[in-house]
Protein backbone atom coordinates (compact mmCIF):
# COMPACT_ATOMS: atom_id res chain seq x y z
CA UNK A 1 0.00 0.00 0.00
CA UNK A 2 1.70 3.61 -1.17
CA UNK A 3 0.92 6.88 0.92
CA UNK A 4 1.44 10.34 -0.45
CA UNK A 5 3.10 12.58 1.46
CA UNK A 6 0.66 14.54 4.23
CA UNK A 7 0.26 18.30 2.51
CA UNK A 8 0.82 21.06 4.66
CA UNK A 9 0.26 24.75 4.32
CA UNK A 10 3.75 25.18 5.96
CA UNK A 11 6.23 26.79 3.27
CA UNK A 12 9.47 25.59 4.45
CA UNK A 13 7.99 21.91 4.95
CA UNK A 14 6.51 21.78 1.85
CA UNK A 15 9.82 23.06 -0.17
CA UNK A 16 12.10 20.54 1.53
CA UNK A 17 9.49 18.09 0.08
CA UNK A 18 9.66 19.45 -3.20
CA UNK A 19 13.82 20.17 -2.76
CA UNK A 20 13.65 16.40 -2.52
CA UNK A 21 12.01 15.20 -5.37
CA UNK A 22 13.89 18.01 -7.80
CA UNK A 23 17.49 17.24 -6.31
CA UNK A 24 17.32 12.88 -5.97
CA UNK A 25 20.55 11.45 -4.82
CA UNK A 26 22.48 10.02 -7.40
CA UNK A 27 24.29 6.35 -6.10
CA UNK A 28 25.82 5.88 -9.78
CA UNK A 29 28.35 8.83 -10.73
CA UNK A 30 30.12 7.78 -13.10
CA UNK A 31 30.12 3.97 -12.22
CA UNK A 32 33.23 1.87 -13.25
CA UNK A 33 34.83 3.83 -16.36
CA UNK A 34 35.03 7.71 -15.17
CA UNK A 35 35.69 9.85 -17.76
CA UNK A 36 39.68 10.65 -18.52
CA UNK A 37 40.05 14.41 -17.05
CA UNK A 38 42.87 15.06 -19.29
CA UNK A 39 44.32 17.14 -17.28
CA UNK A 40 47.32 19.57 -18.56
CA UNK A 41 50.42 18.20 -19.72
CA UNK A 42 49.01 14.65 -19.40
CA UNK A 43 48.94 14.87 -15.59
CA UNK A 44 47.97 11.40 -13.49
CA UNK A 45 46.88 13.62 -10.90
CA UNK A 46 45.31 17.76 -10.04
CA UNK A 47 46.06 18.42 -6.47
CA UNK A 48 43.82 21.32 -5.11
CA UNK A 49 45.27 23.07 -1.79
CA UNK A 50 42.88 24.66 0.13
CA UNK A 51 43.22 27.40 2.98
CA UNK A 52 39.70 27.74 4.94
CA UNK A 53 39.87 31.22 6.22
CA UNK A 54 37.34 31.19 8.61
CA UNK A 55 39.08 33.46 11.49
CA UNK A 56 36.20 36.23 12.71
CA UNK A 57 32.95 34.86 11.26
CA UNK A 58 32.53 32.05 14.01
CA UNK A 59 29.81 31.87 16.26
CA UNK A 60 30.29 34.97 19.09
CA UNK A 61 27.57 37.21 20.95
CA UNK A 62 29.66 39.89 19.04
CA UNK A 63 28.80 38.76 15.99
CA UNK A 64 25.49 38.58 17.07
CA UNK A 65 24.84 35.61 17.92
CA UNK A 66 23.17 33.71 21.15
CA UNK A 67 26.08 31.60 21.91
CA UNK A 68 29.97 31.50 21.41
CA UNK A 69 31.48 28.81 19.48
CA UNK A 70 32.49 24.99 19.87
CA UNK A 71 33.26 23.63 16.33
CA UNK A 72 36.98 22.72 15.12
CA UNK A 73 38.76 24.33 18.32
CA UNK A 74 41.83 22.82 20.38
CA UNK A 75 38.56 22.15 22.91
CA UNK A 76 36.79 19.11 21.35
CA UNK A 77 33.66 18.21 22.62
CA UNK A 78 33.16 21.95 24.10
CA UNK A 79 29.92 23.55 25.69
CA UNK A 80 29.12 26.60 23.87
CA UNK A 81 28.27 29.40 26.55
CA UNK A 82 24.51 30.90 25.79
CA UNK A 83 24.25 34.78 25.85
CA UNK A 84 28.50 35.33 26.85
CA UNK A 85 31.72 35.10 25.12
CA UNK A 86 34.35 32.58 25.42
CA UNK A 87 37.60 34.57 24.96
CA UNK A 88 39.56 31.53 25.12
CA UNK A 89 37.70 30.22 21.91
CA UNK A 90 37.70 33.66 20.35
CA UNK A 91 41.69 33.77 20.70
CA UNK A 92 42.37 30.22 19.40
CA UNK A 93 40.46 31.91 16.27
CA UNK A 94 42.77 35.04 16.56
CA UNK A 95 45.24 33.04 16.18
CA UNK A 96 44.74 32.05 12.63
CA UNK A 97 44.00 35.37 11.92
CA UNK A 98 47.22 36.93 13.23
CA UNK A 99 50.11 34.57 12.88
CA UNK A 100 48.54 31.12 11.72
CA UNK A 101 47.62 32.14 8.17
CA UNK A 102 51.08 34.17 7.69
CA UNK A 103 52.47 31.04 8.68
CA UNK A 104 50.84 28.81 6.43
CA UNK A 105 51.43 31.02 3.01
CA UNK A 106 54.87 31.03 3.57
CA UNK A 107 55.26 27.53 3.14
CA UNK A 108 53.50 27.90 -0.08
CA UNK A 109 55.14 30.85 -1.29
CA UNK A 110 59.09 29.26 -0.13
CA UNK A 111 57.31 26.10 -2.73
CA UNK A 112 56.00 28.06 -5.42
CA UNK A 113 52.80 26.79 -4.88
CA UNK A 114 49.71 27.90 -5.21
CA UNK A 115 45.82 27.01 -4.73
CA UNK A 116 41.95 28.40 -3.30
CA UNK A 117 41.05 30.19 -0.58
CA UNK A 118 37.80 29.33 1.10
CA UNK A 119 37.33 33.13 2.39
CA UNK A 120 34.37 33.77 4.75
CA UNK A 121 33.29 37.62 4.64
CA UNK A 122 33.07 38.71 7.69
CA UNK A 123 36.83 37.45 8.11
CA UNK A 124 37.98 38.84 4.96
CA UNK A 125 36.02 42.26 6.10
CA UNK A 126 38.06 42.18 9.30
CA UNK A 127 41.57 40.99 7.93
CA UNK A 128 41.69 42.88 4.17
CA UNK A 129 45.59 41.94 4.08
CA UNK A 130 44.89 38.07 3.74
CA UNK A 131 42.59 39.28 0.39
CA UNK A 132 45.34 41.52 -0.74
CA UNK A 133 48.41 39.09 0.53
CA UNK A 134 46.51 35.95 -1.39
CA UNK A 135 45.64 37.93 -4.63
CA UNK A 136 49.57 39.00 -4.95
CA UNK A 137 50.49 35.47 -4.51
CA UNK A 138 48.23 34.02 -6.94
CA UNK A 139 45.55 32.39 -5.11
CA UNK A 140 42.28 31.95 -6.16
CA UNK A 141 39.74 33.63 -3.78
CA UNK A 142 36.44 31.48 -3.52
CA UNK A 143 33.86 32.19 -0.89
CA UNK A 144 33.19 30.00 1.96
CA UNK A 145 29.83 31.95 2.92
CA UNK A 146 29.44 35.59 5.05
CA UNK A 147 29.57 33.72 8.27
CA UNK A 148 31.26 30.42 10.01
CA UNK A 149 27.91 29.26 10.75
CA UNK A 150 25.14 26.94 10.23
CA UNK A 151 22.79 28.29 7.20
CA UNK A 152 20.69 25.17 7.93
CA UNK A 153 17.63 26.89 8.94
CA UNK A 154 18.64 30.71 7.72
CA UNK A 155 15.38 32.24 6.16
CA UNK A 156 16.12 32.55 2.61
CA UNK A 157 15.77 36.13 2.08
CA UNK A 158 18.60 36.64 5.08
CA UNK A 159 20.93 34.33 3.25
CA UNK A 160 20.11 35.85 -0.18
CA UNK A 161 21.53 39.20 1.72
CA UNK A 162 24.30 37.32 3.13
CA UNK A 163 25.58 35.89 -0.13
CA UNK A 164 25.31 39.68 -2.37
CA UNK A 165 27.48 40.90 1.02
CA UNK A 166 30.35 38.24 0.18
CA UNK A 167 29.76 39.29 -3.06
CA UNK A 168 30.29 43.11 -3.00
CA UNK A 169 33.29 42.34 -0.24
CA UNK A 170 34.80 40.30 -3.09
CA UNK A 171 34.68 43.03 -5.80
CA UNK A 172 35.70 45.38 -3.27
CA UNK A 173 38.92 43.57 -2.67
CA UNK A 174 39.41 41.79 -5.48
CA UNK A 175 38.18 43.01 -8.45
CA UNK A 176 35.60 40.24 -8.96
CA UNK A 177 33.02 38.03 -7.51
CA UNK A 178 34.08 34.86 -6.26
CA UNK A 179 34.12 32.31 -8.98
CA UNK A 180 33.49 29.50 -6.88
CA UNK A 181 31.59 28.87 -3.40
CA UNK A 182 32.36 25.81 -0.70
CA UNK A 183 29.70 26.90 2.37
CA UNK A 184 30.32 24.10 4.57
CA UNK A 185 27.14 24.34 6.50
CA UNK A 186 24.70 24.85 3.96
CA UNK A 187 20.64 25.28 3.99
CA UNK A 188 18.96 23.54 1.74
CA UNK A 189 18.75 26.08 -0.80
CA UNK A 190 21.82 27.47 -0.66
CA UNK A 191 23.33 26.39 -4.01
CA UNK A 192 19.84 27.42 -5.41
CA UNK A 193 20.09 30.67 -4.35
CA UNK A 194 23.94 31.31 -5.34
CA UNK A 195 22.41 30.35 -8.92
CA UNK A 196 19.66 32.35 -8.92
CA UNK A 197 21.80 35.43 -7.54
CA UNK A 198 24.60 34.95 -10.26
CA UNK A 199 22.28 34.85 -12.71
CA UNK A 200 20.66 38.20 -12.21
CA UNK A 201 23.59 39.59 -11.64
CA UNK A 202 24.92 38.90 -14.86
CA UNK A 203 28.16 36.90 -12.97
CA UNK A 204 30.03 33.60 -13.94
CA UNK A 205 29.26 30.97 -11.34
CA UNK A 206 32.30 28.26 -11.91
CA UNK A 207 32.64 26.32 -9.50
CA UNK A 208 30.75 24.71 -6.04
CA UNK A 209 32.36 22.46 -3.65
CA UNK A 210 29.54 21.44 -1.19
CA UNK A 211 29.80 17.72 -2.07
CA UNK A 212 32.34 14.79 -1.03
CA UNK A 213 30.24 12.46 -3.35
CA UNK A 214 33.90 11.52 -6.20
CA UNK A 215 37.27 12.30 -6.77
CA UNK A 216 36.30 13.90 -10.32
CA UNK A 217 34.42 17.04 -11.03
CA UNK A 218 30.50 16.15 -11.91
CA UNK A 219 27.76 18.62 -13.01
CA UNK A 220 24.06 18.46 -11.34
CA UNK A 221 21.04 20.11 -11.68
CA UNK A 222 20.07 23.39 -10.13
CA UNK A 223 18.11 22.32 -7.09
CA UNK A 224 14.79 24.26 -7.49
CA UNK A 225 12.41 26.15 -5.01
CA UNK A 226 13.72 29.40 -4.60
CA UNK A 227 11.70 32.27 -6.97
CA UNK A 228 11.84 30.17 -10.59
CA UNK A 229 12.75 27.33 -11.90
CA UNK A 230 16.09 26.80 -13.58
CA UNK A 231 15.29 23.67 -16.34
CA UNK A 232 18.56 22.42 -18.43
CA UNK A 233 20.65 24.12 -16.09
CA UNK A 234 23.66 22.76 -14.22
CA UNK A 235 25.90 23.65 -11.51
CA UNK A 236 29.67 22.37 -11.62
CA UNK A 237 30.70 20.18 -8.84
CA UNK A 238 34.40 20.09 -8.28
CA UNK A 239 34.09 17.83 -5.04
CA UNK A 240 35.69 18.48 -1.40
CA UNK A 241 37.45 16.53 1.19
CA UNK A 242 37.38 16.50 4.81
CA UNK A 243 39.45 12.97 5.07
CA UNK A 244 43.03 14.59 3.83
CA UNK A 245 41.46 17.62 6.34
CA UNK A 246 43.28 18.90 8.71
CA UNK A 247 40.02 19.59 10.82
CA UNK A 248 40.69 16.03 11.67
CA UNK A 249 42.70 16.80 14.55
CA UNK A 250 40.22 18.98 16.24
CA UNK A 251 38.05 15.61 16.04
CA UNK A 252 37.22 12.84 18.21
CA UNK A 253 38.67 10.39 15.22
CA UNK A 254 41.72 12.81 14.99
CA UNK A 255 45.07 12.95 14.01
CA UNK A 256 47.03 12.70 16.85
CA UNK A 257 50.51 13.97 15.52
CA UNK A 258 51.44 15.79 12.38
CA UNK A 259 52.48 11.97 11.10
CA UNK A 260 49.06 10.92 11.08
CA UNK A 261 48.25 13.74 8.95
CA UNK A 262 51.39 13.41 7.05
CA UNK A 263 51.03 9.81 6.24
CA UNK A 264 47.44 9.98 5.19
CA UNK A 265 47.73 12.69 2.46
CA UNK A 266 50.67 10.47 0.84
CA UNK A 267 48.59 7.31 1.10
CA UNK A 268 45.62 9.17 -0.07
CA UNK A 269 48.09 10.80 -2.96
CA UNK A 270 50.08 7.80 -3.88
CA UNK A 271 46.98 5.73 -4.77
CA UNK A 272 44.83 8.50 -6.83
CA UNK A 273 48.82 8.87 -8.72
CA UNK A 274 48.82 4.92 -9.06
CA UNK A 275 45.46 5.29 -11.12
CA UNK A 276 46.37 8.22 -12.80
CA UNK A 277 49.36 6.12 -14.65
CA UNK A 278 46.65 3.11 -14.95
CA UNK A 279 45.14 5.74 -17.43
CA UNK A 280 42.05 6.78 -14.68
CA UNK A 281 43.41 10.61 -13.52
CA UNK A 282 41.80 11.94 -10.14
CA UNK A 283 42.13 15.06 -8.87
CA UNK A 284 42.78 15.36 -4.66
CA UNK A 285 41.67 17.93 -2.50
CA UNK A 286 43.89 18.76 0.62
CA UNK A 287 42.01 21.32 3.21
CA UNK A 288 43.81 23.37 5.96
CA UNK A 289 42.96 26.42 8.22
CA UNK A 290 44.88 28.87 9.45
CA UNK A 291 44.33 28.59 13.35
CA UNK A 292 45.09 24.72 12.97
CA UNK A 293 48.12 23.80 10.26
CA UNK A 294 49.35 27.29 10.84
CA UNK A 295 49.99 26.26 14.48
CA UNK A 296 54.18 25.36 14.91
CA UNK A 297 53.83 21.56 15.72
CA UNK A 298 51.50 21.29 12.57
CA UNK A 299 52.66 22.82 10.00
CA UNK A 300 55.57 20.68 8.99
CA UNK A 301 53.19 17.90 7.72
CA UNK A 302 51.94 19.94 5.22
CA UNK A 303 55.53 21.82 4.28
CA UNK A 304 56.26 17.93 3.67
CA UNK A 305 53.51 16.88 1.97
CA UNK A 306 54.04 20.10 -0.53
CA UNK A 307 57.86 18.92 -1.23
CA UNK A 308 56.16 15.31 -1.55
CA UNK A 309 53.79 16.43 -4.51
CA UNK A 310 57.07 18.74 -5.79
CA UNK A 311 58.85 16.06 -6.19
CA UNK A 312 56.79 13.49 -8.44
CA UNK A 313 56.46 14.13 -12.08
CA UNK A 314 53.35 14.66 -14.05
CA UNK A 315 51.60 16.46 -11.06
CA UNK A 316 49.14 19.33 -11.92
CA UNK A 317 48.62 21.84 -8.70
CA UNK A 318 45.66 24.37 -9.45
CA UNK A 319 43.30 26.39 -7.92
CA UNK A 320 39.60 25.29 -8.66
CA UNK A 321 38.78 28.25 -10.61
CA UNK A 322 41.49 26.49 -13.14
CA UNK A 323 40.10 22.67 -12.61
CA UNK A 324 36.38 24.06 -12.99
CA UNK A 325 37.86 25.94 -16.56
CA UNK A 326 39.72 22.60 -17.90
CA UNK A 327 37.00 20.63 -16.91
CA UNK A 328 34.30 23.03 -18.88
CA UNK A 329 36.55 23.00 -21.39
CA UNK A 330 37.34 19.13 -22.01
CA UNK A 331 34.27 17.81 -20.56
CA UNK A 332 31.61 20.24 -21.51
CA UNK A 333 27.41 19.82 -19.84
CA UNK A 334 25.72 17.88 -22.83
CA UNK A 335 22.25 18.71 -22.81
CA UNK A 336 20.26 15.75 -21.21
CA UNK A 337 23.36 13.79 -20.38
Amino acid sequence: MSHSPTVTTDTATQWHWNNSIDTPRDLIGYGPSPPNPQWPHDAKIAVSFVINYEEGGEYSVLNGDSHSETYITEAVGGTPRQQARNTNIESEYEYGARAGIWRRLRVFEKAGVKGTVYGVGKALEGNPKVSEVCEKLGWEMGSHGWRWIDYHDMPAEQERAEIEKCIDLSIQQTGQAPRGWYIGRLSPRSQALLHEIYRQKGLKLLWLSDSYADDLPYYKAVPAGVSEDHPGEVLLVLPYSLDTNDFKYMMPNNWSSQDDFYNYLVAAFDQLYAEGGDGSPKMMSIGLHARISGRPGRVGAVRKFVEYVRSKDDVWVATREEIAQHWRGVHPYTTGA
